[in-house]
């Protein structure tokens, strides 16, 4: 018919895929040569497709390199693996670039190796999850300072007010009274700040994620999130969380709360709360030799209006927030909790919602307090 469009065959079809991905994508066989790569992998080596093909990727990368060893590992487990902030060092193009790798074995094809690379995403989380638990130290030193100067001076002023409010006329009754639920407000926000100088050792144990979701989901449904609809996408094998059941039942009434709150009274509100198992996932933890595995990943999703984009990259730094009543308090508290726990938290928020993903290590029936990623919660 004149003017219809051919449809593209299976492999252009798949070939217009992997070039609309936006990240490097190649594929090595059991030998290592480069046997395909993307537009986007062009850009990143800085060769064409054609020139690529005559390389083997311990040509293009340093002697050494952990993609070598990813590769290698993938191959010959037939397993994918993920690996985060990793080095790779291209000696014909200069600088080295941090990147996240994914690398995967190719079922149609023997021995041979997908690979993907993304040079933003978990390298940036983990830089910024090292801020958040810096801001929260911040945060630390400033509560011991304002509950000792501050709230002592307000239990004064509010003694004062009550006494004010018994012997004043009734036109001076109301502003003692306004003194009073004033003080009481500012109170109640040091008490808030006050959580963040809590040093104490966190007690770890194997903790059944699914029964602190319920637990929550619970409590929110009875509560501030009546009426919005909650759907659960969960892993029924997953492994025990290394953690603390009461502070991760506080970590998700927040996000909940949050998700609640964003949505408001939308007759289509949806909160999702999901679990999976993502194996391959680890970082590096300062105090520790050696990177740390956070193979739990938990969710909580809203089909809100989603986080403004000028705060989206500093969203769990304290006393930031969206909200016209908001202290800012609530996710600076969840990243500081989640750091406590060897774990790391991220926000993905466009105007369809936003997903709150945190990553935590699994528990370890033989793991004993040295092999345990966090000391205490001044991490």
């Amino acid at each position: 018919m004149s003017g219809a469009t051919a449809i593209p065959c299976k492999a252009d079809l798949a070939q217009l895929a992997i070039d609309a991905i936006g990240h490097p994508v190649v594929i090595v066989d059991q030998v290592g040569a480069i046997t395909f790569a993307n537009a986007e992998a062009e850009n990143f080596f800085l060769l064409s497709a054609s020139m690529l093909m005559r390389y083997k990727l311990s040509d293009l990368v340093s002697l050494g390199s952990p993609l070598l060893t990813l590769v290698d590992q993938a191959r010959e487990r037939r397993t994918p693996f993920n690996e985060y902030r990793v080095n790779i060092s291209l000696p014909r193009l200069g600088p080295d670039r941090i990147v996240d790798i994914y690398v995967a074995p190719v079922a149609e094809l023997s021995s041979s190796v997908v690979i993907l690379f993304r040079e933003r995403s978990m390298a940036e989380l983990i830089s910024r999850q090292m801020t958040h638990r810096g801001a929260a130290r911040s945060v630390t030193s400033l509560a011991a300072m304002l509950a000792h100067e501050i709230k002592n001076p307000l239990s004064g002023i509010r003694g004062a007010a009550q006494l004010l409010e018994r012997v004043v006329s009734d036109e001076d009754r109301a502003l003692a009274r306004l003194i009073t639920e004033e003080t009481d407000r500012i109170v109640a926000l040091v008490d808030r700040i006050e959580v963040f100088s809590d040093e104490r050792r966190v007690d770890l144990e194997p903790v059944n994620i699914h029964v602190v979701l319920d637990h929550v989901k619970a409590i929110a449904s009875n509560g501030f999130a009546r009426g919005i609809r909650f759907i659960e996408e969960y892993d029924p094998s997953l492994p025990p969380v290394l953690g603390n059941r009461d502070q991760l039942v506080q970590i998700f009434i927040n996000l909940v709360k949050n998700a609640a709150e964003v949505i408001g009274r939308n007759d289509h509100g949806e909160i999702k709360l999901s679990t999976a198992y993502r194996p391959g996932i680890r970082i590096f933890v300062p105090g520790l030799r050696e990177r740390v595995s956070l193979p739990l990943e938990f969710c909580v999703q809203d089909n809100g209006p989603g986080v403004p984009e000028d705060i989206q990259s500093i969203i769990f730094d304290p006393f930031i927030t969206s909200k016209p009543n908001g202290s800012g308090l609530g996710l600076a508290l969840v990243a500081k909790i989640v750091g406590a726990h060897g774990g790391v938290i991220e926000c993905d928020s466009s105007q369809r919602g936003t997903t709150f993903r945190i990553l935590m290590p699994a528990w370890q029936e033989k793991a004993d307090n040295a092999q345990r990623p966090i000391v205490d919660q001044r991490t």
